[in-house]
């Protein structure tokens, strides 16, 4: 590699940071949000890839184990500058939250902040973003009745029948349905991808992934190490993880409260101070970690959860890529793509609409933070202060 060419890795390197860090700081409302966040700053505003890209990599996570919104960040980090792009836009997403989350359990574990007028605020920020990301998807995913009968039916199946493994099941039946339906399609707009990771890569991410999650267990029980057992505990309850963040908290809770390692009222109240901060829910255990073990502890923890994510996501894009230019995969792939909007609408009204719009002035501010987002064209860390600014002034009057 030439100077030129590390002077231009570089460059994209430190792009992706700042982008992801900047994301990091401003991104609330979870997982459904952050895709709404992404999808306004990664497709519509810096177009580092378009839609049919971007819904595929959505795709993909929802299949997958683990944070949906990391895994999207992750693979859009390895589209623009390669695996180290994958690592830079994960820690640039992430460290904000995980060092917010570390002061957290440090210094003010008994802090009560869950109530705040401001953090409601972020809530309704979080209902305007993700409208407007669905509706600008909706439009290019489901253009015609059959695909937006996929996602209708993704929308009930996901809404009626709340479950670890719904999103799977649904997102197998609609690629079922996609095939048959657009065996013969007439799409002739190719999706601009690039994953710049080698299949020989690939394959030791996943063998490592699986690996782990098997010899882990063994080690813990043979050197009885706390620091492995910590370590296990936290990488298998991010292994087994469908449905996004939420579906942790209850195998964390199983995995530390019973051991004593962390008691209920630490456990609940770390939950709520998770709902305050930005970026993905997964780094709870940032916090967990440092109850347990200090500052060391909470990175230990953080790594270990999110191990998990990473050598998936980089062990399935390269075969993932392949399969999406095949043309007998390309239905499925349509049919995954309306049942994506499905699932985006479901978890649009449930939690993120149910737990924030409680009623008309709440109506009122998120309508006024979508015509800022959608019609006045404003980025969305200034969506993200009005908002707080909003909830704050709605809290006093």
């Amino acid at each position: 590699m030439n100077k030129t060419d590390r002077k231009r890795g570089f460059k994209s390197l430190l792009e992706v940071f700042l982008v992801s860090t900047r994301l990091g700081f401003t991104s609330f409302g979870g997982p459904t949000a952050h895709l709404g966040y992404f999808h306004e700053e990664y497709v519509r505003r810096r177009k580092w890839m378009d839609e049919k890209s971007y819904a595929d990599l959505v795709a993909l996570s929802q299949f997958l184990p683990g944070p949906a919104s990391s895994q999207v960040g992750i693979g859009i980090g390895v589209m623009r500058a390669g695996v180290l792009g994958g690592i830079t836009s994960f820690i640039g997403f992430t460290l904000p939250s995980v060092i917010a989350l570390i002061i957290f359990a440090l210094l003010f574990t008994g802090f009560d902040i869950g109530d705040a007028g401001w953090i409601h605020g972020l809530k309704i920020v979080a209902v305007a973003v993700v409208a407007h990301a669905i509706i600008g998807m909706a439009k290019n995913l489901t253009p015609d009745l059959k695909r937006k009968a996929i996602a209708i039916f993704a929308l009930l199946g996901t809404l009626l029948w709340q479950s670890a493994f719904t999103q799977v099941g649904v997102i197998l039946i609609a690629a079922f349905f996609g095939f048959l339906l657009f065996k013969e399609h007439d799409e002739v707009e190719e999706a601009r991808s690039n994953f710049p990771i080698s299949k020989r890569i690939s394959v030791i991410c996943l063998l490592l992934f699986f690996g782990l999650l098997f010899i882990l267990p063994v080690i813990r029980e043979v050197t009885g190490s706390y620091w492995i057992a910590m370590f296990d505990s936290f990488y298998r309850s991010g292994s087994l993880v469908f449905g996004g963040g939420h579906v942790v908290l209850p195998l964390l809770e199983q995995e530390l409260v019973p051991t004593g390692w962390i008691s209920e009222e630490s456990f609940l109240a770390g939950y709520g101070a998770t709902q305050a901060v930005p970026g993905p829910l997964f780094t709870f255990a940032a916090y967990l970690g440092t109850v347990m073990k200090g500052w060391q502890g909470g990175l230990v923890a953080t790594f270990a959860v999110f191990l998990p994510a990473f050598l998936l996501i980089l062990g399935a894009l390269p075969f993932w890529d392949s399969l999406r230019k095949n043309d007998k995969i390309k239905g499925a792939i349509m049919g995954v793509n309306a049942a994506v909007i499905g699932i985006l609408i479901s978890a649009f009204y449930f939690p993120i609409w149910t737990s924030s719009i409680l009623g008309p002035t709440d109506f009122a501010l998120a309508a006024v933070l979508f015509a800022l987002l959608a019609y006045w064209k404003l980025p969305a860390w200034i969506i993200v202060v009005s908002g707080a600014i909003g909830g704050s002034l709605l809290s006093i009057f």
